[in-house]
């Protein structure tokens, strides 16, 4: 600083400021306020409080796009008129006024791209001095449309992923993908399978022939678009574009982002031509939906009302998503799979008919669409009685189909012994509750996850002549008897465990049928008290309709179980009959070797009676074999029965345990021939056991014509 002379007596001093004299703060801030305005990637300008541009950083365009020089003393609604709104510019003056700094997402078309919408971050700061006057605003941003479009990406993939593959159903899998995509990703989104992927197969491996048959699996469009499907679910693509037979052939996806409904659209697929044309289509994406080495199909997406055609990362992003979905297809084919060989297998082991008799009139219904483990029967037994059976094991799939007919083949075989229900039902859980075959050799924790636990049946035998049912049943809902009346009864019946999870006894009730009775069983609860009312008083007037036929009766039951949501029921209805007193005979005989010809000459008479004389001589013969042997081992009363049914029963009851041996004589045996011959003779014999003793009884076919 030096002295200056001036006019007069006055005196002027002159001030020289050296830079180098600043304080290191100084220099820092300098430093900083230059790298702000000049190198910061960050969008940042000053405003004063008219909101007119003072200061602004050329490097990064932030809030108002890339702004020059030329905007410093212009308004900032001026200069960038698309990112400066009423409530902007409310905020802006808030700040000057308040002091208070606010941060916020604001969204906006900037001067230098005015078509599309840009997505900030944005800080307005009050410009003070150390006295707290406000000189003004600064405004930092930074435009994070990449970063958001980035995470709404992500966002979409983490929502495929929980919202595709919810079933296991291929046609579902297929609409949530196209709902995912549309209108997220694209406006309109189309899914199409290959034909043999809804009935579970897997195509050939490697690329797709032109002709290979595709089925509309999924459709969406965004909200209103009009966009009517060109297909419905389910029906057949008669052609597909040129860019869907190239993606199909190398397997590779296509983007198209200037689209045009030519000719060939037009030629191919002529009906997706008219609505793509329609809704002003203008990009697309094809993408093939392929998992484990299995083309599934292909997915197509298109823009029609967003203005923007798809760019690479739309198709990376469609890529994904197929990809994801692509494996939940999949999974649903192969459970296709696994349920239609379930379904073929338990169909081919449960009767396609049911063996004639007279003691019942049947009808039945067999709903499953997943294999599932009910099953019925109806089983001829001796004495023109007949066994009616109904049963559950819990679970679905192959092993339970499997398992369903071990069960099956076994209450076959063990009636063929024609135990009581309640002895029936205690061997069978014998086999349940302990395995067989290839899982009898595991160790014991192995053995015991081997067995049918939880298995379910009720077990039914009528006999047509005393027109008694004696029924019996493991764990399974109650039998419903429909009287000719119309009137509903359950009869009490001793719920005994489930088959293999406890253990026995169980008990037997006997019900006298009048002629015309209807015996239900099924795999849920016909009882009209385990229903609410409505539903009970529906149950009650189905059941009981005497005009209705039991064909009928069973699909009004099974529709009224579809519409409660019961995905596998067996219904088995049986109205009873019963035999004429002229069919049947039956002589008690004294226990002495001298009444078998008084036997024999019975029997005769009654056949000549029922015009059955050519079965005279075998009937001889089987009667005397029989009515010996049982003089021999037993010590009270015999009764002889001769039965006129669908094939003539002959049948010998004693009070002795002990069961008659089939043997083969040798030449030299004086004996021991007589079950040989009864078993050459007749269609089939056996042995039942009662509560006094035993019944050997026979079949004879009748003669033609009878």
């Amino acid at each position: 600083m030096s002295a200056l002379p001036g006019e007069g007596a006055a005196v002027r001093w002159c001030v020289l400021l050296d830079p180098a004299e600043r304080t290191d703060a100084e220099m820092v801030d300098a430093a900083l306020l230059t790298a702000l305005l000049t190198e910061s990637p960050l969008g940042v300008q000053v405003l004063d409080p008219e909101l007119r541009f003072v200061r602004l950083n050329l490097a990064g365009p932030g809030l108002w796009g890339a702004v020059s020089h030329e905007a410093i003393g212009r308004r900032a609604r001026e200069v960038a008129p698309g990112m400066v709104d009423d409530e902007t510019e409310r905020r802006l003056r808030s700040v000057v006024e308040t002091g208070r700094p606010m941060t916020f997402g604001h969204v906006g078309r900037p001067p230098a791209d005015p078509d599309h919408d840009h997505s900030y971050d944005v800080s307005f700061l009050p410009l003070k001095d150390p006295t707290g006057t406000i000189h003004g605003v600064v405004v930092a941003s930074q435009d994070v449309t990449e970063r958001q479009q980035a995470q709404a990406r992500l966002n979409l993939l983490v929502e495929a992923g929980t919202r595709i593959g919810t079933t296991l159903d291929v046609m579902t899998t297929a609409e949530e993908l196209a709902e995912v995509a549309a209108p997220a990703l694209a406006d309109i989104a189309a899914v199409e399978v290959l034909d043999d992927v809804l009935a579970g197969e897997a195509p050939p491996p490697g690329p797709v022939s032109s002709v290979a048959l595709l089925r509309r699996a999924g459709f969406r469009a965004a909200a209103g678009l009009d966009a009517t499907p060109a297909y419905s679910p389910g029906e057949v693509i008669p052609g597909y574009p040129p860019s869907f037979t190239a993606c199909l052939a190398d397997l590779q996806p296509r983007l198209i982002q200037e689209l045009q409904v030519d000719h060939e659209w037009i030629v191919h697929d002529p009906r997706r031509a008219e609505l793509l044309r329609r809704a002003g289509a203008h990009s697309t994406m094809v993408v093939p939906l392929t998992a484990r080495g299995v083309v599934l199909g292909l997915a197509s997406f298109y823009r029609t009302q967003t203005p923007d055609p798809f760019e690479e990362d739309d198709l990376a992003l469609a890529v994904e998503i197929g990809a994801r979905a692509a494996v939940c297809l999949d999974n649903a084919r192969q459970y296709t799979r696994e349920r239609n060989a379930a379904l073929t297998l338990q169909r081919s082991l449960l009767p396609q008919t049911v063996p004639v008799q007279n003691a019942v009139e049947v009808a039945w219904r067999h709903e499953s669409t997943r294999g599932s483990g009910d099953w019925f029967d109806v089983i001829p037994l001796s004495g023109a009685r007949v066994a009616l059976v109904v049963g559950h094991l819990v679970g679905h799939g192959m092993q339970t189909a499997a398992d369903m007919g071990r069960l099956r083949t076994a209450i076959n075989t063990l009636a063929a012994q024609d135990p009581t229900p309640d002895e029936l039902l205690a061997q069978l859980h014998d086999l349940a509750s302990g395995p067989t075959g290839e899982h009898a050799h595991l160790a014991d924790d192995d053995r015991a996850d081997a067995h049918l636990a939880g298995v379910t049946c009720v077990y039914a035998v009528y006999d047509p002549i005393s027109r008694r049912c004696t029924f019996a049943r493991a764990g399974h809902p109650a039998p419903v008897i429909v009287h000719p009346n119309g009137s509903v009864e359950v009869p009490d019946v001793p719920v005994g465990p489930p088959l293999g999870s406890d253990h026995p006894p169980y008990e037997t009730t006997e019900v006298e049928l009048p002629v015309g009775s209807t015996i239900a069983l099924s795999t849920s609860s016909l009882a009209p008290s385990d229903h609410p009312p409505e539903e009970s008083a529906r149950l009650r007037r189905i059941l009981g309709n005497p005009h209705r036929s039991l064909k009928d009766t069973c699909d009004a039951i099974v529709r009224e179980r579809q519409d409660r949501g019961e995905e596998s029921t067996v219904l088995l209805l049986a109205r009873t009959q019963s035999l004429r007193a002229d069919q049947v005979s039956t002589w008690t005989l004294p226990n002495d070797p001298s009444l078998v010809t008084t036997a024999r000459t019975l029997a005769v008479r009654q056949l000549a009676h029922w015009d059955l004389q050519e079965l005279e001589f075998p009937t001889e013969l089987i009667v005397s074999e029989l009515v010996t042997n049982a003089i021999r081992y037993a010590t009270g009363p015999i009764q002889l029965r001769l039965i006129h049914d669908l094939t003539l029963i002959c049948e010998v009851t004693d009070d002795s345990s002990t069961a008659p041996h089939l043997r083969h004589a040798y030449e030299t045996d004086e004996g021991g021939r007589g079950l040989f011959l009864i078993a050459q003779l007749t269609r089939r014999w056996g042995t039942r056991y009662t509560a006094r003793g035993k019944t050997i009884w026979t079949e004879q076919a009748l003669p033609s014509g009878l």
